[in-house]
Parts: C-alpha cells; structure tokens; sequence
C-alpha cells in the first residue's frame, strides 16, 4: 500500500493553505481534490465581498498573495474581486503548492491503527499517518424542512445554481437576508427575472464598504481592523487572534461571533436592488406545487403565486455529513452540534485528524469560515506537526502555540 506522512483532502483555499505551510516546512504531503471545485459551482457574475488583503489564500503577503499573482502574471483584477478572477487566482496558487494535486475522487477515508487509509475512486488505497480534511462546505448546504417535499424544479438552494439567468421572465421568491440571498436575487432581477426577497430579520444588515476605512485613513485603519477583514472596528482584531478570542469566555464567544458574522450584504447591492421589493420581519410558513407554479404562504397572512422559491439559508456545520469519512471514525470525533472539538493544531479528539475552514469555527472562531481562516488553520497545523516530528529527535520537542480549544 502507497503511504504518505500526511493527506490532505481539499484543494480549495484551505487545502491550498494548508499545501503551501507544510511544504515549505519540509513535509511530506500529498493533496487531493479538484482545484477550487466548490467556487466554480457559485453563480456567474458573483464578487466577492472579502476586501483584498482577506481575499488571498494562505498568506496576505508574500509570494501567494494576490499581488504576487497580479505581480506576475499581469492579470488585472478589479475591485470587489469577480468570481472567475478569484478562480483563476487560486488556480495560479494550486500550480505553485500542490501542481502534484491528485484529481481522484476519495470514497473512503477510514482509521487504521495509528494511522488511516483512504480509499480512491478506483480502489487504490494509500495509508497517511495524519490525515487533514479541507473539504470545505458543500456537503453542509442547510434546506429548510418544508423545502423537503417540494420538487427542486420548484424550490431550490442558492448553492444549487451557477447559471442564475436561466430564471428570466420568472417571478422568484427568495428567503435570506444575507450576502447569498441578497447577490441571487440582484444576479436574477438583472437576468430578467422578477424577484420579491423575504427575511425573518426585522431589519436588513448592511456592510459599511469601507466607510471607516476611508475616514481613518491607513496610518489608523490597522488599529482597529485586522487584514482578515472579519467583523467590526475592534471586534475584527480579536476575531483576528483565535488564541485571543478562545481566551474568552464561552458566553463572550458567542455575541462576539454572531456579530462578526451575522447576514449581512455587501454595500454594492444596494444601488442592484432598487425595484426589488424586500420582506422584512416575515418567514415562509408553507409551500405547496400548484400545477406549475407554487403557492407560498407567509407569516404576515400574505400569500406568493411564484414560479420559483430559493432559500438563501446558508450552510449548517456537521462532519457526519462528509460522505467521505467513514462513520466509524466520524463516531470517534468529539463534536458539539456537528463541529468537532478541535485543539492547537486543528487537531481534533482523534490523533492525527484534522479540519480546517468552517469546522474549526466553534473551537477557533469564526475566522475559519472564511478564505482569510486559512492563515491560521495552515500555520497552527505547520506548527503541530513541526513540533511533533521535533518531539522524536534526540534534541527534545520545541514548545506548542499558546492556544486552548475554546471550548
């Protein structure tokens, strides 16, 4: 059987970041996935809401940040950053870190003694003595229950579309009041579809889009805001610090993440949206197919005759639900409402398995949801593995990162 010292399975940007960290380090590493897989799903004509410094996988600055890319290749990207040019940036990165990357599928990846076997689509299997998953979001697309019965033709998920324009001429519902819902709903409205949005939310969060930055100007700005671009003045140099934000209390955590990450939509669609009617304080209670078309009641008494209805309900967190990872092990993972419990290094309660990106979220913050995580995620696992390599030489172990699991 083939053997590695580690696999990494996901070549989007935190299995890039993690690529790039460990084999600088010197580590043996093997990396699987289809490059960028996940963003080349997302809509046509998406931008992201990431600022430019957050926008860069695994390092803001230095050879694979976007103006290294910009630096060399003479790519011109604009502001906010396209989804192809986002794409093609990571693209440039995975040729620089994993050019190696293996493109099979990972059917299985099951415990092994001190170890675990992974098992390819063609039933070649490969034994790592760690195992790094960086497998992103995709599997956790969260449906609400009464989508359950609707026929997809009819109902849908915004991860469900990369081609928004194919709902010209359609009146569309949309619920969600965050970045997804509010960027489908302008995608679709200038296709040529007529869409209504709907939120729970009394009111809807807007980004500022940099106002304060513009105001303090750059001597000021690092003062208050970090380059992860995650959460508010003041709140986003913590959130920044995952060692400094799990140092809090658990009943800190929480608000302090929640208004880091709460739905909000980026500025720039404010001035899409006009002609958009938007919903506030108000839920679907029920949908049911009507012939073609379907009946959508609402909280408010009010009812929808639409020909599609798309929840922008976001993604909700569980490990048991990567398809790849082996019930058994997936058993032995302490977890809290789906995330696992993770320690310095990412590690979680099984030796030797890691997650980085949004699983890490409850244990270090939620940075790890987003592109920017991948800094830390890449550096604290680089940092554990170093150290535990060291711990077997002669010469003694150097000392472990000062962070807890915050849990």
């Amino acid at each position: 059987m083939d053997e590695t010292a580690i696999a990494v399975l996901g070549a989007g940007p935190h299995g890039l970041a993690a690529a790039a960290h460990l084999r600088r380090a010197g580590e043996e590493v093997r990396i699987f996935g289809d490059p960028m897989s996940f963003w080349r799903t997302m809509p046509a004509g998406m931008l992201l809401r990431s600022n430019w410094t957050a926008t860069c996988i695994a390092e803001y600055e230095g050879p694979l940040a976007l103006d290294s890319y910009l630096a060399e290749t003479g790519a011109e990207v604009t502001k906010p950053v396209p989804l192809d040019d986002f794409i093609a940036y990571g693209t440039w990165v995975q040729s620089k870190v994993a050019p190696d990357v293996d493109r099979r599928w990972v059917k299985r990846a099951a415990a092994n003694g001190d170890g675990f076997v992974l098992t390819l689509g063609d039933e070649t299997q490969l034994r790592a003595r760690r195992l790094v998953v960086a497998a992103g979001i995709a599997d956790f697309v969260n449906r609400p229950e009464l989508a359950s019965g609707l026929p997809r033709h009819l109902a849908s998920h915004t991860a469900d579309h990369k081609d928004l324009s194919v709902f010209k001429n359609q009146e569309v519902l949309v619920v969600g009041g965050g970045q997804s819902a509010l960027e489908s709903a302008a995608l679709m409205s200038e296709a040529g579809a007529a869409v209504e949005v709907v939120a729970r939310a009394e009111k809807l969060n807007w980004l500022h889009g940099g106002k304060y930055h513009r105001l303090l100007g750059p001597r000021l700005v690092p003062l208050v805001y970090a380059p992860t671009d995650v959460g508010p003045m003041g709140i986003s140099k913590i959130v920044a610090k995952p060692g400094l934000f799990t140092s809090l209390p658990r009943a800190i955590q929480g608000p302090m993440a929640y208004r880091a990450i709460r739905p909000a939509g980026a500025a720039w669609l404010i001035p899409r949206l006009v002609g958009v009617p938007i919903g506030t304080g108000v839920s679907v209670t029920s949908a049911k197919a009507v012939g073609d078309r379907l009946h959508v009641e609402l909280s408010d008494g009010s009812a929808r005759e639409v020909d599609h209805l798309m929840f922008g309900t976001g993604y909700k967190v569980d490990i048991q639900r990567y398809p790849f990872l082996d019930p058994a092990l997936a058993l032995q993972v302490r977890a809290v409402d789906g995330y696992p419990v993770l320690k310095p290094g990412m590690e979680s309660s099984v030796p030797g398995l890691h997650f980085l990106g949004a699983p890490g979220a409850r244990s270090f913050g939620p940075l790890m949801r987003f592109v920017a995580g991948g800094w830390y995620g890449a550096e604290s696992l680089t940092r554990l593995v170093r150290n535990s390599r060291r711990k077997t030489a002669p010469s003694g172990a150097g000392r472990l990162e000062p962070t807890g699991d915050g849990v």
